[in-house]
Parts: C-alpha cells; sequence; structure tokens
C-alpha cells in the first residue's frame, strides 16, 4: 500500500528519536522510500549514517550545505515527497511550525512545503500538557496538520502520562491513512465504540468495564486501509482515532440516532458495548440517602442498535458486524446472537475477570457468520483489528 511512495521523515530531538529507525525500516519494508532530515538535536540520539544506512537515502542535516543546495535545494526537498512526517516532534519544533519559524533546515521544509504533514509529538507529560503546547497543537490542527498519538504510559524521565512518542506501526497507519490508499479506498464504514453512560442521577450513572480500545484500533486499522470511518464512541478513555469523523455520544438513546443519522454506509461494524437497560425517571438532582432507606428503580430496555441497524428493509449495509462479549458458552451464545439480531458476523470473545480482556490490551476472538466459527489466536488489540479490517476488505470486495 505504500509502493514507491516518498515519505520526507524528519526527526528531531529526544530519547524517541530512536524508534524512528523502526519506523524507517517498516516503511522501506512496506516499499515507501524515505528521506531522513535530522535537527541538530537529533543527531544527539540517532547518527545519520544509521538512518542513512536504513533508508538507503542521503540523510539531509544542514540548511546551508552548498553541495545540497546546489543538487536540488531546501525548496525542492520540501515538495518532492507524497508526505512529510515529523516524528518525534518535540515541543520546540512544534512551536516553530505554529508560530511560522524557519531557522534550521527541518522548520525551513516545513514552511516551504506545499505537501500535506503528519506530526508525532513526543515529550515530557507536563510539556505535552502545557497551555502553550496545547494552543500550538490547535493552531497546527487548523492549519491542516494531521497528528498520529501522542501515546499514555512511562516516559524516560520517570513519569507517567501522555506524550510518549505512538509506536512505528500507528504512525505507519496513519501514513497509510493520509495517502489515503488501499482496499476499503472509497468505502464508507461506521464504528461504534467504548460503553455508554446510563444516569440515575447527575453524580450517578449505570455502564460497564468497557475502555473503547478495540472499537478505537479497529477504526485506526480502517482508515490504514483506506476508509472514510465514522466514529461513535460513547465516553470512552482511549484517545480519538485521527483522521476519523467523531461523533460523540453518552446514552444508547443517543448512539442510536448518531447512527442513524450518518447511514448509509457500506459497512457498520458495533464494537460499543451498549448498555441493556436504562434508569426511568432519571432524577434531575442527586437522591439523598435517607435512613438506610434503599432507592427504587425502575428500568426499561434500550434501544437495539445492531438489530435495527441489521434487519433495515433500506439502505441497509452489504455487512453488519456485532460483538458479543460473554462469560459463559461463549461460541453458542454467539451463534444465538447472531441469529437474534441479524447480522452478518459476530466477533465473540470470553471477558471473564481472570482472561483479562475487558479493558485489556489484548483479546482473543471467534470471528462467527452463519457457515463458520473461526477461532483467532490470543494477541494485540491492534493486531486483532487489522485482521478484521483486512477480512471486512475482502467481504465488501465479494460484495460487488
Amino acid at each position: 500500500m505504500l509502493e514507491d511512495k516518498r515519505i520526507l521523515l524528519i526527526i528531531s530531538g529526544g530519547i524517541a528519536a530512536f524508534k524512528a529507525l523502526d519506523l524507517i525500516r517498516q516503511l522501506r519494508k512496506r516499499g515507501a522510500w524515505v528521506t531522513p532530515v535530522l535537527t541538530k538535536s537529533a543527531q544527539e540520539f540517532v547518527t545519520p549514517l544509521s538512518v542513512s544506512a536504513l533508508s538507503e537515502e542521503k540523510a539531509y542535516t544542514d540548511l546551508f550545505d552548498l553541495t545540497d543546495e546546489a543538487e536540488m535545494g531546501h525548496i525542492q526537498l520540501s515538495r518532492s515527497a507524497d508526505l512529510v512526517v515529523v516524528a518525534p516532534a518535540t515541543a520546540n519544533l512544534m512551536a516553530k511550525m505554529a508560530q511560522g519559524l524557519a531557522d534550521d533546515l527541518a522548520s525551513t521544509l516545513l514552511l516551504a512545503t506545499d505537501t500535506q504533514v503528519l506530526v508525532a509529538p513526543a515529550m515530557n507529560v507536563r510539556m505535552w500538557q502545557h497551555p502553550a503546547t496545547q494552543r500550538n497543537l490547535q493552531l497546527l490542527k487548523d492549519d491542516g496538520v494531521a497528528f498520529v498519538g501522542p501515546n499514555e504510559g512511562d516516559m524516560a524521565c520517570g513519569e507517567y502520562g501522555p506524550g510518549r512518542l505512538a509506536e512505528p506501526d500507528e504512525i505507519v497507519n496513519a501514513i497509510q491513512t493520509q495517502l489515503a490508499e488501499g482496499p476499503l479506498t472509497g468505502r464508507r464504514v461506521l464504528v461504534t465504540s467504548g460503553p455508554t453512560h446510563e444516569p440515575i442521577d447527575p453524580v450517578r450513572y449505570i455502564a460497564n468495564r468497557s475502555s473503547g480500545a478495540q472499537g478505537t484500533a479497529i477504526a485506526k486499522a480502517l482508515l490504514s486501509l483506506g476508509a472514510e470511518v465514522v466514529f461513535v464512541t460513547g465516553p470512552a478513555d482511549e484517545p480519538r482515532p485521527d483522521g476519523a469523523h467523531v461523533v460523540e455520544v453518552q446514552t444508547a438513546q443517543e448512539m442510536m440516532e448518531a447512527v442513524q443519522s450518518v447511514l448509509p454506509v457500506d459497512a457498520a461494524i458495533f464494537a460499543a458495548a451498549v448498555a441493556d437497560w436504562q434508569v426511568v425517571g432519571a432524577s434531575d438532582s442527586k437522591i439523598k440517602k435517607q435512613d438506610g432507606a434503599i432507592p427504587s428503580l425502575n428500568f426499561a430496555e434500550n434501544p437495539d442498535i445492531l438489530a435495527t441497524v441489521s434487519q433495515m428493509k433500506k439502505g441497509r449495509p452489504d455487512l453488519v458486524v456485532g460483538f458479543a462479549a460473554e462469560t459463559d458458552d461463549v461460541v453458542e451464545n454467539a451463534k444465538k446472537k447472531l441469529s437474534r439480531k441479524g447480522c452478518d458476523w459476530i466477533v465473540a470473545n470470553d471477558v471473564s475477570p481472570e482472561t483479562g480482556i475487558m479493558g485489556g490490551r489484548e483479546n482473543a476472538v471467534i470471528l462467527i457468520s452463519d457457515n463458520a466459527s473461526e477461532t483467532w489466536p490470543r494477541m494485540g488489540k491492534d493486531a486483532v483489528a487489522l485482521q478484521l479490517a483486512e477480512r471486512i476488505a475482502i467481504a465488501l470486495s465479494d460484495a460487488e
């Protein structure tokens, strides 16, 4: 999907610069040509020789290199790529980009380019959360710059939080999305994700343990294959997928309305863990504890989003995929759900507490259709998502 695409990769300073080496390796493996540019600070962490050896291209470092200027020039270098990628991008380089500064080769290229730019930030959590960085982030987004990450996690400085460079495979997926070429190019796909929150009163609600990680991973994988993705999500912890059209909801009823509003689509993937019930007559004020009395709650069934879309008489998506999170008789219950809802596939998994899957980073699924039941090995949710996205691409192609 990246065969013969030209990537101008700008590497700025920071410990995360070492991941740029793996990024180059992955891009070359997919057939892309990578032209590396290193800032002065980046050369404190990785060498021009190492990035040049991996990319099989000259590494550029100096704005005032007479040979480079005579042979190509920084203006031509900035415009000869299909995509400009900055990974990692420090707070300093983001600030230069936002303010239009051009005092070295990297910042000059970024100011001179008329090519789409994708930025993968990496910095200390406090630097990322600083109002100045967040202002610069918004300015760059308003200018049309795309972003991937940063992720949340442990940092080299010993702190924890958002600011980690996105993993190389995530950046590769984002690059494929930006170049918008793949087996799902021209397809519109709906993905629902996360839990729903059904209010009891203004401070309490009914929900479940869904993190939204699998739904988000599916959206990213579909984007990487070229799809236009509409991402309808409940209040999940996961960062929203860059490049998707995101619709935020709270309740099952809001999710139903959002889904109906974005139809028609070529495929619909219902990964959200929608609450089965809502509280009738949720209180407008906090319910007070009174002498140990237990409040009485009345419940009503929430709309069945999966069944509604699966059983549409007109405008039904070519492929409808549901999810079944089970703790007992996983395959049997999932097959019953497939029949009851009327969808094409069910992605079933065992979410018993001992599996660690609910809210975790891995999944072990069984793909169930009318004709088959296929058990996939346990793997990361990103890997599950990519395998599912590739199957969706094949199914939509076969349906033509």
